[in-house]
């Protein structure tokens, strides 16, 4: 295990520098000049070349990667052109919200998605399988923005259930920082008013993030549950009178998981990257929010921070994926 451990810490190490040189090479050749951009429309030359100097992009390409990665190693990201604040501060303030977006989604996607292809191949041909292989396809071919557009039109234009967007109304005073996180906060604090609002403000973007995940796994749950209750031991456990409910719950479903459980760290990678297209259709203020505006502002630095961090999360997902395969299969603990 720590072998399997050390190894992947090189590849996390290994692919966070891939990520960072991509990102930077790509970032750098793109359209557009920062410095012109927050200089303003009607700056001099010569106030539009202070603002490089400042910022060092007067120096040549290969100076400037030199630089952002020896900083990089030891943990400075840059500085915002635009704000003029570190990227790693804005970071650490936009993230909260980001996680506690993509965890209630991902909580949504497992929490509904695991159960309704368990049932849909225990049912296997019944209209309610149709009913949901419908609904599957329909999480994996509707796009996000599409989709929250017609909740937001829904929910809170037409039917006023749910507000539009944000995480909080404007009168409403968030709790005090304890971990970045609204709903445990609130919750930690005793203001059930604040979560309650929270809650609401989280219910529509938490739920389009979630519908294509909540698909993928419950098409991959489906399909291995099928397979799994075709196997000999679970006719040999039927035959044997055990329970048709503890067949399926604790023999079927525990093997059917592995491949869920990678569909879950996927699918958790791709959550965050679909934050960009979320946030900014819920003007949710997380890092794919921040991102998009530094986009728009050829901000660089802080894409290529977002960028990173994206990757740091998808990369550790997908190890704990692959230590809960060996929690849940011992025969792969000699594998490794």
């Amino acid at each position: 295990m720590l072998s399997f451990l050390l190894r992947k810490l090189l590849t996390i190490i290994g692919t966070m520098i891939g990520i960072a040189v991509l990102t930077f090479v790509i970032t750098n050749i793109a359209p557009g000049d920062p410095a012109r951009l927050v200089a303003g429309p009607n700056a001099t030359p010569d106030m539009v070349e202070t603002i490089r100097v400042e910022n060092g992009l007067d120096k040549p390409i290969a100076e400037q990667f030199v630089i952002y990665m020896g900083n990089l190693a030891r943990g400075d990201l840059g500085t915002s052109i635009v704000t003029t604040r570190p990227v790693l501060d804005e970071l650490l303030r936009y993230a909260p919200a980001t996680i506690e977006l993509v965890l209630v989604a991902m909580s949504l996607g497992v929490l509904v998605g695991v159960p309704l292809g368990m049932l849909s191949a225990v049912y296997k041909d019944t209209p309610f399988d149709h009913a949901v292989r419908i609904f599957s396809i329909s999480g994996v071919a509707l796009p996000a923005f599409w989709f929250g557009i017609l909740l937001q039109l829904l929910f809170a234009v037409d039917l006023g259930l749910l507000p539009v967007s944000g995480r909080l109304p404007l009168v409403t005073r968030p709790p005090d920082t304890v971990t970045g996180l609204l709903l445990i906060d609130s919750l930690i604090q005793g203001q059930f008013t604040t979560f309650g609002k929270a809650v609401s403000h989280i219910i529509l973007p938490a739920v389009v993030l979630s519908f294509p995940c909540l698909a993928s796994i419950l098409r991959v749950n489906r399909a291995e549950m099928i397979e799994v209750l075709q196997s000999d031991y679970i006719v040999a456990a039927r035959a044997h009178g055990i329970a048709r409910t503890r067949v399926i719950i604790v023999y079927a479903l525990k093997n059917a998981l592995l491949p869920t459980l990678a569909m879950i760290g996927l699918r958790f990678g791709w959550m965050l990257g679909s934050t960009v297209l979320v946030e900014t259709v819920f003007d949710w203020p997380g890092i794919g929010l921040y991102a998009v505006s530094s986009a728009l502002s050829s901000d660089f630095k802080p894409v290529i921070g977002v960028t990173l961090v994206i990757g740091f999360f998808f990369i550790v997902t997908n190890m704990l994926v692959d230590l809960a395969y060996v929690w849940i299969d011992p025969r792969l603990r000699k594998a490794r």
